[in-house]
């Protein structure tokens, strides 16, 4: 029998029984199968500490009439509380563009809303989320039927800031009452509903 090594030939011919030869194979077999199954377990591990750092998201829905100030200012604090969250907004009747008194207000608490776009409820209907959660009462009675799975539909009033007149100082301040009164109680619904979910 001529063995073989790494392409290097021998001119030495090693007889080996029948027997014999098995058990060579079988030991470098079993090394092999070492090698392999120690590969095979550490890629295990791996799969499983990737797939158990993925973060469980919940989706959720805000929405109001005009999705321009407070379904975007409510989204704006939900995406700030957790990461965790994938948070969208719309109105039942959207408006042209996000209103700049609501993007100013959430500036001032650290919070760019202003690259928000108010957007139909009806290109959300289909879908599926965990919360579906109304700010204002047209858009809680108005609120359409969704084919795709809802958790749990959820209504939050707030009274309507963009209805404020008079100066910029008194609209600026109703503003602010409603973000502050907006981040108040998401924050407790959050804590209460939302994060023991995750």
């Amino acid at each position: 029998m001529l063995l073989t090594r790494s392409g290097i030939s021998s001119n030495i011919e090693i007889s080996f029984t029948d027997e014999e030869l098995g058990f060579l194979l079988r030991e470098e077999d079993r090394n092999d199968m070492r090698l392999v199954s120690g590969f095979s377990l550490f890629l295990l591990s791996v799969i499983g500490m990737s797939a158990q750092s993925q973060p469980v998201k919940k989706r959720l829905l805000v929405l109001c009439t005009g999705n321009s100030a407070r379904s975007q200012m409510a989204a704006g604090f939900l995406k700030s509380f957790d990461l965790r969250l994938d948070v969208y907004s719309a109105g039942t009747q959207p408006a042209a563009r996000i209103n700049p008194h609501a993007v100013q207000a959430m500036k001032e608490v650290g919070i760019d809303i202003s690259a928000g776009v108010p957007k139909s409820v009806n290109q959300f209907t289909s879908q599926s989320f965990d919360y579906v959660i109304t700010v204002c009462d047209d858009a809680d009675k108005n609120c359409p039927n969704f084919s795709g799975k809802v958790g749990k539909r959820v209504h939050i009033g707030f009274i309507d800031p963009a209805a404020a007149t008079g100066s910029e100082e008194h609209i600026m301040s109703v503003f602010r009452d409603v973000r502050d009164q907006i981040k108040q109680k998401f924050s407790e619904y959050y804590e209460r509903e939302i994060k023991k979910t995750l």
